[in-house]
């Protein structure tokens, strides 16, 4: 067995070689779009989790008097993060978008995504998104086709078929 864990790219950076984009670039052709094609379809998985827990909520609501209404503005944060939880935290380490176009999320190392990092990772990209879009190009550049929050939160994409 060969040893790994001193493996660095030119920059001195440790990366697992394979997820090396020059030596496996079928790992990572067309993985952009994907993504892109992904996030779509999870954003609408999203969007419909969120509208049932609204639902939810002001039926609660009705119920306590009005007391679980306060839940309200805390229902967006708490259903995006915990479908990325237990999505990329989970066994297919993918989210259901990401799974129906033939990605898979792992840890840089070739470990598996805890869903406290999955929910971490989703933090981040929430984040990215509302606060500086234009992060978001930053896999145009990347070899692996990593966005920031993916460094940030130690994660890469990868095609599974």
């Amino acid at each position: 067995m060969s040893d790994t864990s001193n493996a660095s790219d030119e920059m001195g950076t440790p990366f697992n070689p394979a997820f090396d984009a020059a030596t496996h670039p079928e790992l990572f052709q067309g993985v952009l779009r994907r993504r892109i094609a992904a996030f779509i379809l999870d954003a609408l998985i999203i969007t419909l989790l969120w509208i049932l827990a609204v639902v939810v909520v002001l039926v609660l609501g009705v119920l306590t008097l009005g007391l679980a209404w306060l839940l309200i503005g805390a229902i967006f944060p708490i259903v995006g993060l915990g479908y990325n939880a237990m999505t990329v935290g989970g066994p297919n380490q993918s989210t259901i978008g990401m799974r129906q176009m033939g990605l898979t999320v792992k840890m840089w190392h070739g470990g598996t995504v805890s869903p406290l990092i999955g929910a971490f990772h989703a933090l981040l990209f929430w984040l990215s998104l509302t606060i500086f879009f234009p992060i978001l190009l930053w896999p145009i550049i990347d070899r692996q086709k990593r966005c920031l929050h993916d460094i940030f939160a130690g994660v890469v994409l990868v095609r599974d078929r």
